[in-house]
């Protein structure tokens, strides 16, 4: 059962939903993208899922979002929101920090403060659509933590192939920015959300027995 809380943060109320895992070996703190909320597929596939498997999910909506406002707030306010969140929640577990687009961007400047062991960025917009030469990588690599990149093979915001070697990434195949693939395309969607769920709990188990072994 998800527990819902709404927490102060310095541009107005944020949300915290948190699915507990019985006995959690790791917490993962999620937040969304800049044009939806807490309930895209990949994150409620997250949430659902593993718990199950000994690992909790907090997903964080943005004050903007709460507010109901349709565009997002500056990427500084979005860190802001996630140092909130963070401070709000109560784990003994490694905390792992992540979101997709906007939220993996944010999770990618932020985990290093945040004490986190590990950075998940779903769909990491790695340039505006078409602006290669905008790159915004130099947010990726200074994480300073082990991260995995989760993105779909026909992301117009930064196909697998232009990320620099030695990223951590799992490709969904004919995925795109929302990791929704073609109805006729060789994977379900079904599939495609088994392969983000599998592979995150793959490498938060890992990241957090590694984090352990490190105390």
């Amino acid at each position: 059962m998800a527990l819902e809380r709404i927490i102060s943060t310095p541009h107005g109320d944020g949300r915290l939903v948190t699915q507990h895992a019985r006995r959690p070996v790791a917490t993962v703190l999620l937040s969304h993208g800049a044009g939806n909320g807490i309930d895209t597929a990949d994150l409620e596939a997250l949430a659902t899922h593993l718990p199950r498997n000994d690992v909790s999910v907090v997903r964080f909506e943005q004050p903007w979002k709460v507010a109901g406002r349709k565009v997002a707030s500056a990427p500084a306010t979005l860190d802001d929101g996630l140092r909130a969140a963070a401070s709000a929640m109560r784990t003994r577990t490694p905390l792992v920090v992540g979101g997709r687009s906007a939220g993996a961007r944010s999770a990618a400047r932020m985990a290093r403060e945040l004490g986190a062991s590990g950075c998940l960025c779903l769909a990491f917009p790695l340039h505006p659509p078409g602006r290669p030469e905008s790159s915004r990588v130099d947010e990726l690599l200074g994480t300073r933590v082990p991260t995995l990149v989760i993105q779909g093979e026909r992301d117009p915001m930064g196909r697998p192939e232009e990320f620099p070697p030695g990223v951590e990434m799992t490709v969904v195949p004919g995925g795109d920015h929302s990791l929704r693939v073609p109805k006729r395309g060789q994977i379900t969607q079904e599939e495609a959300l088994g392969i983000v769920v599998e592979s995150t709990l793959e490498w938060v188990v890992r990241e957090a027995a590694g984090n352990q072994r490190r105390r």
